[in-house]
């Protein structure tokens, strides 16, 4: 006895070439393009006065030093909140954005789709528009012509792939110093190993994985439903003004009109024409009047077809393979070039724009009745909205003013326990102090380091019979200090004594100080 083999679950990806268009949506995408790629390229090799002792470069992640340097604004490890309230007004941009407008990252600006369109306007460069570049992945075999537009292709994806990867790394240190050692081969191993980790993953990523990343590895399709309601403007198919569709509406009609008289036979309980079975009345009576509604009613054809002509050009120029017309979908990433396809589409046949458009499913039912949609800024400023662009300006406001607040120079005061004070020969009372300065600027500079708070109380560093040591350029210099109270005084005697250590850059007089404990013998 035989058993046929279980059905694969699997299908094998077919390649998306998207067609060429031209439009508002498509110009918009260009623009955004070449900004992003040229931020992205341009920007480790702007040039900013850092001193003797850093690469003069405006953008710099200081590995070494754990530092993060953008144009005139430095940031040190104890200043990571700055990263995280920078991450947090990332996410509520795009909760923003997505409540707003639905995927307009994942359409406009995000990585993966910046390269991917990058990678198909090579490819379309060389191979030709979406239906030459359909006979070329169709053709068996392999001759000269597709040997040698396949390479020609492959060649410039790596090339750009390893653009990406170079300006990566270009980040991270002085970006001509490097470019030179990159060259002569004189680089660390850990700028290769990286540049050929970026330019492979740009190599498969935008050229051959393309919308599998997004449908597959990002989450955020999966997010994104959490952040949009029935207010959010994103790309849809208005169903009410383009169906039935022009093509095959003879074909449609004769179903429909069959289905209707087969609806409204069972509704009715009669017998089903001559000789036929006779079906007692349903028990939904509204099933009558439900058909009477459906999309496949005939008197939907009485005033002829929809303005959609099935052409299949919103398909065609999808960048992620699918129609838009079967409603919102997992894989649509709202790059609107579905819009710009049937806009052009419209103006060819004399139909109006908009057939398929930003819409809000709120607008439907005023829509389908005749009635104008509301203003789109209805749609963008509502409530939660309003909302995430509130908190994300307090972030924002928040980090500018610790920004300005924060001083150019700082100190931190570790109080030596053990012991926690020293009774010298003279009777007098010694407390020791581990005292980390840290210089914020390029050149180094000299601090002076003095106490407040009570008069019988004396400071001695250690190593210097000075009150000022010198702290390197953009380091951190751990000095030991001695805060020494007289034999007779209030400090040797109490248990505690609060006072105030000052440090002053003398070069500016800036000022920071700490306060901290002296601890006596606590005997009167």
């Amino acid at each position: 006895m035989s058993h046929d083999p279980a059905p694969s679950l699997y299908a094998a990806r077919e390649p998306i070439f998207p067609r060429r268009v031209s439009g508002t949506f498509r110009n918009l995408k260009w623009v955004l393009l070449i900004l992003t790629l040229g931020i992205y390229y341009i920007t480790p090799w702007i040039r900013w006065d850092r001193g003797p002792q850093l690469p003069d470069q405006a953008v710099l992640v200081d590995l070494a030093g754990r530092r993060f340097f953008f144009f005139w604004i430095e940031i040190w490890p104890h200043e990571f909140y700055f990263v995280a309230g920078l991450l947090i007004m990332a996410g509520l941009g795009l909760f923003l954005f997505t409540s707003a407008l639905g995927r307009v990252w994942c359409g406009y600006a995000c990585p993966q789709t910046v390269w991917t369109d990058l990678f198909i306007l090579v490819e379309r460069w060389i191979e030709g528009d979406r239906n030459a570049r359909l006979r070329l992945h169709r053709q068996k075999g392999w001759d000269l012509r597709k040997a040698r537009l396949r390479l020609t292709k492959w060649t410039v994806w790596l090339l750009i792939g390893l653009a990406t990867g170079g300006a990566w790394v270009f980040y991270f240190t002085d970006a001509p110093t490097l470019a030179r050692d990159l060259v002569t081969g004189d680089a660390h191993p850990v700028a290769y190993t990286t540049m050929a980790i970026l330019t492979a993953t740009t190599f498969l990523f935008g050229g051959f994985f393309r919308e599998q990343i997004c449908i597959y590895a990002c989450p955020w399709p999966r997010i994104q439903a959490a952040m949009m309601d029935e207010d959010t403007l994103t790309v849809g198919y208005r169903v009410w003004r383009g169906e039935p569709r022009g093509k095959g509406n003879v074909r449609r009609k004769q179903k429909a009109e069959a289905v209707a008289a087969e609806t409204a036979t069972r509704a009715a309980g009669i017998e089903n024409g001559p000789g036929g079975a006779t079906y007692s009345a349903t028990p939904y009576p509204g099933l009558a009047d439900a058909a009477a509604a459906a999309p496949v009613n005939p008197a939907t054809f009485a005033d002829g077809p929809g303005d959609c002509i099935d052409c299949m050009a919103c398909v065609n120029v999808c960048p992620m393979g699918i129609d838009i017309r079967d409603g919102q979908q997992m894989e649509c990433i709202t790059c609107a070039l579905c819009i710009d396809a049937c806009d052009e589409v419209m103006d060819k046949i004399g139909k109006p724009r908009g057939l398929i458009d930003y819409l809000a499913l709120s607008d439907e039912a005023a829509e389908r009745a005749g009635k104008p949609p509301r203003p789109i800024w209805q749609h963008v400023f509502r409530p939660r909205t309003m909302m995430y662009t509130v908190l994300w300006a307090l972030v924002g406001l928040g980090l500018v003013f610790a920004l300005f607040i924060r001083p150019e120079i700082e100190m931190t005061v570790a109080p030596v326990r053990n012991p926690t004070f020293v009774t010298l020969s003279d009777g007098s009372v010694r407390n020791t102090y581990d005292v980390r300065l840290l210089n914020k600027h390029g050149e180094d500079r000299p601090f002076r380091i003095t106490v407040a708070g009570h008069p019988a109380l004396q400071i001695t560093l250690e190593g210097t019979v000075y009150e000022t040591v010198d702290v390197p350029a953009n380091a951190t210099r751990l000095q030991r200090v001695y805060v020494t109270a007289p034999g007779g005084s209030d400090p040797a005697q109490d248990h505690r004594t609060e006072f105030r250590l000052w440090v002053e850059d003398i070069s500016n007089g800036d000022r920071a100080y700490n306060d901290t404990i002296f601890n006596g013998r606590g005997t009167p």
